[in-house]
């Protein structure tokens, strides 16, 4: 157990001196928290509530215009990250909410499917807090993974492409957080197993990320590999990313910070801020981003580190909805057949 950001107004262990007013959204989380504990705790069990995570026989579906998805990697060689991240997405939500007052948000975890009794886990759509608090509890951090440097992002993947409806978005995202690469192909018998649909072959995974890209704004965040020192692994499991979805996509975490004052902050405290900050830069919010950032850090270095993980984010808005450029655009014949 651990102390969690609330859903609610508390501000307590905030480091910075500046002030951050989150407008009409706070007096609605407020409301809708007060039966809520002021202080969250997250127990990292192992084991997920099946009822509200099991990928099989179920679609996800969000009407609103910003819907938003976060899938973390909880393997083994993820550590403290998977926990930690679950438990600023309260934060995360209240800020973006702000300007995107119907944001809906849904949570995944992910795994290795050749090992692991649970490679993925999804929840539904939410947007009120005890409903997100409800869904965000139901995960499981099984913290297996099988001992290599590739993970079942695909299989994920797969199921946002086929099993994810966002009729009315205009530019869903879709942020992944891990350290390892994906597998080269969709296997038939994992989809089966786990979402239940019949392949008749595997799917290439690089088409696969071509055509989540049409679909959704997709980023890999990526922490580095395992505890930090394998340096020419996590070299090798960068570039397999960007060359799936594009240099800018992929987005280099801190692993740590040394502030001021010579102390060191674990990068996974500004794992949320740098998701949080991608969505606020393209949705043209980085200037109150970066005042929210200043209401809870004072030290220059922390506010630096976070900034430059962001530094080739375009800022500007998307001009037109993701799902009327996809339908505009170009595809090849495999990437096509994915998206029928």
């Amino acid at each position: 157990m651990y102390k969690m950001y609330s859903w609610g107004g508390d501000t307590g262990g905030w480091r910075g001196s500046k002030k951050y007013d989150y407008g009409s959204a706070r007096a609605h989380y407020d409301k809708m928290a007060v039966d809520m504990p002021s202080v969250r705790t997250y127990d990292r069990r192992k084991t997920p509530d099946m009822d509200l995570t099991n990928a099989k026989g179920k679609n996800i579906q969000s009407d609103s215009e910003d819907p938003v998805i976060v899938a973390v990697d909880v393997t083994g060689s993820m550590s403290a990250w998977p926990g930690e991240i679950f438990d600023r997405l309260p934060l995360f939500y209240q800020t973006l909410a702000k300007h995107r007052p119907g944001m809906e948000i849904a949570f995944a975890a992910i795994g290795d499917a050749t090992i692991d009794g649970y490679p993925l886990q999804i929840t539904d759509f939410a947007k009120e807090p005890k409903d997100l608090e409800k869904k965000l509890k139901a995960l499981g951090c099984e913290g297996g993974g099988g001992g290599h440097i590739t993970e079942s992002y695909e299989l994920f993947g797969y199921y946002m492409m086929h099993h994810c409806k966002t009729p009315k978005a205009k530019s869903p995202f879709l942020l992944i957080y891990g350290d390892e690469a994906f597998y080269d192909n969709v296997e038939p018998k994992q989809v089966k197993h786990y979402i239940g649909d019949d392949l008749e072959s595997s799917v290439n995974s690089t088409e696969l990320w071509k055509g989540l890209m049409q679909k959704y704004e997709l980023y890999h965040l990526h922490k580095l590999y395992g505890s930090g020192g394998e340096k020419s692994t996590d070299s090798q499991i960068i570039d397999i990313w960007r060359k799936a979805i594009g240099r800018q996509r992929v987005i280099e975490l801190p692993f740590e910070i040394t502030m001021e004052d010579g102390s060191k902050m674990p990068g996974y405290q500004r794992a949320v801020d740098i998701g949080m900050g991608l969505i606020a830069k393209r949705w043209g919010e980085y200037r109150d981003f970066g005042k929210s950032l200043d209401a809870r850090h004072d030290d220059p270095s922390v506010k630096a580190s976070v900034h430059h993980s962001l530094r080739h984010i375009d800022a500007d808005p998307a001009p037109v909805s993701r799902i009327t450029a996809k339908s505009k655009t170009a595809k090849s014949k495999a990437t096509k057949s994915l998206l029928d």
